[in-house]
């Protein structure tokens, strides 16, 4: 019975072994430029005019809380609530939501990326609004795996649905 289970052991231990061996000299570089052009899509647009309609849309959230219910923030947040929580402060496979006005990367006991604990900032509603329209593009390097909001009511719904759930809430309507 001991060698069988040592053989199973140095077995285990061997394929690991080899595994991270082969990691390390088949190491493939992510390419900068996709190798499938699609006809017709153009993907170039200038830092300006992304930098504008970010601005744009950061300004026209504060709007948009005002013709918005909670209803339908929970109704959105239903996207979230598969990988969150909100109600309590249980952790998910993500962090939870509830008390969201904190800094970047501090919820108790929740293994960050690298990219959110290093961030920096602390949530607000503007933070919110351009990491819920494209989480990967607003915190490089994170691991959320969430295509994001494209509907800025749907954003909005949602930042007013988990303020709804924080111990001090900020005046939004």
């Amino acid at each position: 019975m001991t060698k069988i289970i040592v053989s199973i052991a140095l077995a285990v231990i061997l394929m690991l072994g080899i595994n991270k061996i082969a990691d390390n000299i088949y190491k493939v570089e992510k390419p900068e430029k996709s190798a499938y052009q699609i006809d017709g899509l153009t993907t170039t647009a200038s830092n300006a005019s992304a930098d504008t309609s970010s601005e744009n849309a950061n300004s026209d959230i504060m709007a948009l809380f005002a013709s918005t219910d909670l209803g339908a923030g929970k109704k959105t947040f239903s996207k979230c609530s598969g990988c969150h929580s909100i109600a309590d402060s249980k952790h998910k496979i993500g962090p939870s939501l509830k008390n969201i006005w904190r800094k970047v990367g501090s919820a108790q006991d929740y293994k960050y990326s690298k990219a959110l604990l290093t961030y920096g900032k602390t949530w607000d509603v503007d933070e919110l609004n351009g990491f819920l329209l494209k989480p990967k593009k607003w915190i490089p390097g994170n691991k959320m795996g969430f295509a994001g909001l494209k509907k800025a009511e749907d954003r909005a719904a949602v930042i007013l649905y988990m303020n709804s759930f924080a111990d001090n809430p900020l005046p939004l309507k």
